[in-house]
């Protein structure tokens, strides 16, 4: 399928590895030029060098924490004029309700939160006077059912959410669409992590950790960052101008929900 944003510009955030780089690899693969920022520069010019390679497309990186001020400011310099932006950024530790106090919660909330605001904030005009712009924001499924250990990520992606629920409409009008991907439990080194930490407290290993937390999705399996990129780069296509102020969960049916 031809998705129609051959020689567009997309700003995709944490796009050296995982789900940021899967949808960075789908947009290349339709022709678009990439703004890619990470925190890590070895990682960051290693996958553009690869996606200039595969893809033939320009790669522009910016090695910088896009949750800071100053990386932010770098990035957007870099990024001037894109058509696409898709935020992401890693997700805040697990823990129990009494582990956190209020800096826990505000670090949660500038990462998963402010961060991809100020950044629709800011590029959000020049898509309007251009009459066309995709968002895309990867948040997580805890925002259809939230996950107990994940306090932190359930309360800064649910305020995401609540502000992108009216944004979109207000914008929609002018070319605009932002939308909303809600990842379950993929093959990355978030995956990882979180598989480490129960392998940690419950002393089996980490395979056996993976293999107890496969059961608990229908699909039977974790899912591939090629897989989510896919429906990034199609929700950021020509073909997907009437997806407004969606949350689409990519899941493999874990979340039992009818709506």
């Amino acid at each position: 399928m031809d998705l129609g944003i051959k020689g567009k510009r997309a700003l995709v955030c944490a796009g050296s590895k995982g789900l940021g780089r899967g949808c960075a690899e789908a947009l290349a693969e339709a022709g678009v030029d990439l703004v890619l920022n990470a925190r890590g520069a070895e990682a960051l010019e290693a996958t553009a060098a690869e996606i200039r390679a595969k893809h033939g497309v320009d790669v522009v990186t910016v090695a910088a924490d896009i949750t800071s001020d100053e990386g932010r400011a770098a990035v957007l310099a870099a990024a001037d004029g894109v058509d696409i932006l898709v935020t992401n950024a890693g997700g805040p530790p697990p823990g129990l309700w009494s582990d956190w106090d209020r800096d826990d919660f505000i670090a949660a909330l500038d990462a998963n939160m402010l961060t991809p605001i100020a950044l629709m904030q800011a590029v959000l005009p020049g898509m309007i006077d251009k009459g066309w712009g995709r968002i895309v924001n990867i948040t997580s499924g805890s925002v259809k059912a939230p996950i107990p250990q994940l306090g932190l990520s359930n309360s800064a992606r649910a305020g995401l959410t609540g502000f992108v629920a009216g944004t979109a409409r207000q914008v929609a009008g002018k070319g605009v669409t932002i939308n909303n991907m809600l990842p379950g439990i993929h093959a990355t080194d978030r995956a990882i992590s979180l598989d480490t930490g129960v392998s940690k407290a419950q002393g089996i290993s980490l395979d056996e950790a993976k293999t107890q937390r496969e059961a608990t999705i229908p699909a039977g399996r974790y899912g591939t960052a090629e897989e989510f990129g896919a429906m990034c780069a199609f929700l950021c296509s020509e073909k997907a101008g009437f997806v407004v102020g969606q949350n689409i969960l990519l899941d493999g049916g874990a979340v039992n929900a009818t709506l």
